[in-house]
């Protein structure tokens, strides 16, 4: 049965409890707990535990995000720490699956890099970029395998989600992520935002195996300048390409917001846009 899910990136300066009315009031049968929010109730004194009231009747769909999946060194550590944190939570609230997604995350960085404006001496995360794509993608399997072990732990498992300005940002590179990964508890986010921006065709996301989808995040976006623009070199900015609410942009074709013939999801449909407007006030 499809299950339809709040992604709380909709109510982006919410707190965690009023996306849970909203979500509750709005009809919806589960919920996507997005970073900040779930930290920043954990680190408000809080615990996991205390959020089961405030979910009677509505299912924890997912808990994320965990971000830049290539980090090494101390970075590597971190990210294995935060896996650890929200692999509890999820294991708590009942959710099945926890996010992870490539990085940079910062698409500013990603625009510097490409116009040669990275000095070596500059302090922002930068990822893989600049390295090869087979290194680029050992260095997500890498982590993505021992993030997978953390998940089973808790009995949990991860869902990849491949950014459109990263360099990790292509379904087929996500493919072989999970196959270098080499863990049965890894799955794919299918975002129509992302996958439609690089360039993927629905007629290849119908075609991915069920147990490969993990997640289908329901969204649209705004015409680009060029089709596909990030194959053109042009770095996108999600600030931008998002602000829109779903079927009231172009985001690749007129099925874009209805699942694609064929497609199958083992997990859940979350609807959800980062629009810069008409957000929930508070945190």
């Amino acid at each position: 049965m499809l299950k339809l899910s709040m992604n709380v990136a909709t109510t982006f300066h919410g707190n965690i409890v009023n996306d849970i009315r909203i979500a509750k009031e709005a009809g919806f049968s589960g919920i996507e707990l997005q970073t900040p929010k779930p930290s920043r109730y954990l680190d408000a004194g809080f615990t996991p535990e205390s959020l089961l009231p405030h979910l009677e009747g509505l299912t924890v769909t997912g808990v994320g995000a965990v971000l830049d999946a290539e980090r090494d060194g101390s970075g590597r550590d971190d990210f294995l720490a935060e896996i650890e944190r929200l692999s509890h939570v999820a294991a708590v609230l009942g959710a099945p699956i926890v996010q992870v997604c490539t990085g940079p995350v910062s698409w500013d960085v990603v625009k510097d890099f490409r116009a040669g404006r990275l000095a070596d001496d500059d302090p922002r995360y930068r990822g893989t970029l600049g390295s090869t794509d087979a290194e680029a993608l050992s260095a997500v399997a890498r982590n993505v395998r021992a993030a997978a072990d953390i998940a089973a732990d808790h009995g949990v498992g991860l869902f990849l989600e491949p950014l459109a300005w990263s360099n990790v940002n292509r379904l087929s590179q996500g493919l072989r992520i999970i196959e270098e990964a080499g863990r049965d508890n890894v799955t794919m986010c299918v975002d129509f935002w992302h996958f439609w921006t690089t360039g993927d065709t629905l007629e290849e996301v119908a075609a991915l195996p069920r147990e490969v989808i993990g997640m289908v995040h329901v969204c649209d976006g705004l015409d680009l300048a060029t089709a596909p623009a990030v194959s053109r070199g042009a770095v996108v900015v999600e600030r931008v390409r998002r602000r829109v609410a779903r079927a009231g942009g172009r985001c690749g074709s007129p099925g874009c917001g209805s699942p694609p013939r064929g497609a199958r999801a083992n997990g859940p449909w979350s609807r959800g846009r980062r629009a810069t407007r008409r957000r929930t006030r508070g945190r």
